[in-house]
């Protein structure tokens, strides 16, 4: 017979790996990460998010730079874009940032795959978490 103690204990494993595969397939919040996306030309410099621990923002994009906010439920998103700092960009560079925040908040959904976090809406955005 099995004993009590070996069933509470397999019981506490599954229980455990269940919260750790939840936690690495939920939402990324305190991480960077960037876009999966090209340089602009002349620029080595690939936009990129750092998500606070209550969804605040800090975008790093192609030239400018912006704060916002992120609201979750389930697979729900909302991004709340805030003051965006002018860099005296090209326009170029400031017509595809402009973008790619508009974009951001027109996502409706997400989903997380591993290390990657795809914001769904009319387009995908995909971002790879930085490893440390």
């Amino acid at each position: 017979m099995v004993s009590v103690q070996r069933i509470i204990c397999a019981v506490a494993t599954v229980v455990l790996m269940s919260g750790i595969a939840q936690a690495a397939d939920g939402f990324p919040f305190g991480t960077e990460m960037t876009l999966e996306a090209l340089p602009q030309p002349g620029s080595k410099r690939v936009p990129n998010i750092e998500i606070g621990d209550n969804g605040e923002v800090v975008l790093e994009l192609w030239c400018k730079a912006a704060k916002g906010q992120f609201s979750i439920a389930g697979n729900t998103v909302i991004f709340v874009p805030g003051q965006v700092q002018d860099r005296s960009c090209p326009p170029a560079k400031a017509q595809a940032d402009d973008e790619l925040v508009a974009v951001l908040a027109e996502a409706a959904t997400w989903k997380r795959q591993g290390e990657i976090v795809t914001f769904i809406g009319a387009k995908q955005l995909r971002f790879r978490i930085n490893g440390n």
